[in-house]
């Protein structure tokens, strides 16, 4: 059998780039297939970008995320966008479809995936805090998936306003609007509790979300898309109330993992990713407090 050296490309599109860890877990799911595929992380100004997708389609890669600050604006480049990112109006994986471009969002379904195993969410009541672009997609997947109700609680009016309408829009949960101007009380009957703002993110992995956390109950699920730290106070707090938590290495890995069988058609190890995943942030964490 003749060896071939060509390898199939994937990789990543944002800017700052220096920090995603991202290809370290999919090269990883890579190796452990057998798969001669590469992950490469780009620093891609947002002048470039238009250049950068037209790059990756003449060098045939199979496909590339997309991340901060070019979620919207890829969608100018691309052929097609499939049907969560239409409704969302955002795109963090791109899958080359027979020479197509074709806009994906995996950010919600990964929150999802990665939530199902602690709760079933048919007809389930959410509080969500946040309304940026990962948490209209995790509102909009959360709808899809059958939720009753989201209540969406930001600072920003209009945001949220404007989250809560298309929710509402466009799938059949009902969602509404909650000012975020006091601390906020997290209603008795509420099931799941998610947080998709940047409070906690590091550095700043002190800063609490102004809630009541005497308004937690043992009962809720509550999650956290932030993953590093994996155990934001948020989390910590739920943990001392008894509720079942899922932080965000949980919603990094799976939505790495429906973009990796988008683009190879196969199924990673879950764990393998994980494993991967863990052990950079580990790393990372040690040279960040060393320098």
């Amino acid at each position: 059998m003749s060896k071939h050296f060509l390898s199939k490309l994937t990789g990543s599109f944002a800017t700052p780039a220096l920090e995603n860890p991202t290809g370290v877990m999919m090269e990883a799911a890579y190796r452990d297939l057998g798969l001669d595929w590469r992950y490469i992380n780009c620093d891609i100004q947002p002048e470039d970008l238009k250049n950068a997708v037209l790059g990756a389609k003449a060098m045939n890669w199979r496909g590339f995320n997309c991340s901060i600050p070019h979620k919207v604006s890829v969608i100018d480049h691309l052929d097609e966008l499939g049907e969560s990112a239409r409704i969302i109006g955002a795109v963090n994986t791109v899958v080359n479809r027979d020479g197509k471009l074709v806009g994906e969002n995996t950010d919600g379904r990964g929150f999802v995936e990665s939530v199902k195993s602690s709760l079933e969410l048919t007809n389930k009541r959410v509080v969500l805090f946040g309304a940026g672009g990962a948490a209209r997609a995790v509102a909009v997947e959360l709808a899809l998936a059958g939720v009753a109700h989201i209540t969406i609680v930001n600072r920003n009016q209009e945001r949220g306003e404007e989250l809560s309408k298309l929710v509402a829009d466009n799938t059949s949960a009902g969602a509404e609007y909650h000012a975020w101007t006091k601390q906020y009380q997290i209603p008795a009957e509420t099931d799941l509790v998610i947080n998709v703002t940047s409070i906690g993110l590091f550095p700043n992995v002190d800063a609490e979300l102004d809630i009541d956390t005497e308004s937690i109950k043992s009962s809720m699920v509550v999650a956290d898309g932030i993953f590093n730290p994996p155990e934001t106070r948020l989390i910590q707090t739920a943990k001392t109330k008894g509720c079942t938590t899922v932080n965000g290495l949980g919603m990094l890995v799976q939505q790495g993992a429906i973009a990796f069988e988008y683009w190879t058609g196969k199924t990673p190890s879950i764990e393998v990713m994980k494993a991967a995943l863990s052990d950079a942030l580990c790393v990372t964490d040690l040279e960040r407090t060393e320098t």
